[in-house]
């Protein structure tokens, strides 16, 4: 990936610059005619290798209207001792342990610099660099903000609870009542920084009769954060992480019916839970909501009964061309079908569009007040 045309970032006109763009972005976007924005994307992989930025922009072309921009947080170790000259290049290829990779965020951010600023008005990049169970990770963030001011939109895509990948991550796991976890929402909060969280909503494999083992703590830690807008990645699910149905046992007590989209609606009617959003990103997630007519039903019915809470993201990886790049979008086709035209312009570009502008204005405005002019 090559860095070019770079701009010295936290001059005064950098930052002014991107401010204005910030507020001329949403009525250039209403009468855009892109399929979608991507509300998850990943720019690079596990081992920090990934599509160039300027390739990136030809492949968004005029199908993908805006962007979030972020790599993986979590590098792949290559152990010699584990696969040998073999070198991985996903968490699933050796049993090498992940370890945080902090300088992804340098690396985005001068990707992003690198371009023209109508390109750049395009992309919202998302700090994802820190370790969610560290103290010290709302730290990091506060310091990539006032060393690339200007650019930034939002934290995330990290994870707390995420299958096969937490129990290889070095060091301590991850928690949601991890105090580290509630200190960096705070800051979220303070900065607007939207955040894009991945916490499966169970275990993997875990039992589908009864309530999913981290939805409360979830929500806790939810309720204590109403100056943060979250986004919930995947909707909670996963590969092996499954919708839940049926009834519960006789030996374990539920709120409600466990299926996943009732959960999803008790999230979305909760007063307390207005500031979460839940993205429909990731192949994975189509499969469940495309596997047979009523599925699909059922999750165009929930779409339309609450258009502003949900955003389309691709989940794709450093994609090689625009059909890798709109595999995942037409997956959602029989879906998208069902939707009223307001529903499906909320969902695939309008949420996108509301949300991340806001995003954009509050954090240019805590840079405006936090960040020493160079």
């Amino acid at each position: 990936m090559g860095l070019k045309g770079r701009r010295r970032r936290g001059s005064p006109a950098c930052f002014a610059a991107c401010v204005a763009l910030a507020a001329s972005v949403p009525a250039a976007a209403q009468e855009s005619p892109y399929l979608f924005n991507d509300a998850h994307f990943h720019l690079t992989n596990y081992v920090q290798v990934g599509t160039d930025i300027d390739d990136y922009i030809d492949i968004m072309g005029d199908k993908v209207g805006r962007s979030t921009l972020f790599g993986i947080p979590l590098q792949q170790m290559w152990s010699w001792g584990n696969s040998g000259d073999y070198a991985p290049t996903y968490y699933l290829h050796s049993d090498a342990p992940l370890y945080y990779y902090s300088f992804t965020d340098a690396w985005i951010a001068e990707q992003y610099l690198s371009l023209p600023p109508e390109q750049r008005a395009r992309l919202d990049p998302m700090i994802t660099g820190f370790n969610p169970a560290d103290m010290y990770a709302a730290d990091h963030v506060r310091r990539v903000l006032r060393t690339y001011p200007g650019v930034f939109s939002g934290i995330g895509e990290f994870s707390i609870h995420k299958e096969f990948v937490s129990s290889k991550v070095a060091g301590e796991v991850a928690s949601l009542t991890n105090p580290a976890l509630d200190r960096l929402l705070d800051f979220a909060g303070e900065a607007g920084l939207v955040v894009i969280l991945h916490n499966d909503i169970n275990i993997p494999f875990g039992p589908l009769d009864q309530e999913p083992l981290y939805l409360r703590q979830a929500r806790d830690v939810l309720r204590r954060h109403p100056d943060a807008t979250i986004i919930w990645a995947h909707t909670g699910l996963g590969r092996v992480v499954r919708p839940t149905q049926g009834q519960a046992s006789a030996y374990h007590v539920v709120e409600r019916s466990p299926a996943h989209l009732n959960l999803l609606q008790e999230m979305l009617t909760d007063p307390t839970l207005s500031h979460l959003y839940f993205d429909i990103s990731w192949d994975e997630l189509a499969k469940y909501a495309v596997d047979n007519p009523e599925t699909t039903r059922a999750a165009a019915a929930l779409l339309n009964a609450y258009p502003d809470r949900f955003l389309f993201g691709t989940d794709n990886v450093a994609p090689r061309d625009q059909a890798a790049q709109l595999r995942v979008f037409h997956l959602w086709d029989p879906v998208f079908a069902q939707l009223t035209p307001e529903t499906s312009f909320a969902v695939r570009r309008g949420n996108y569009e509301r949300i991340f502008d806001a995003g954009r204005v509050r954090v240019r405005a805590w840079e405006a007040a936090n960040v020493r002019r160079q």
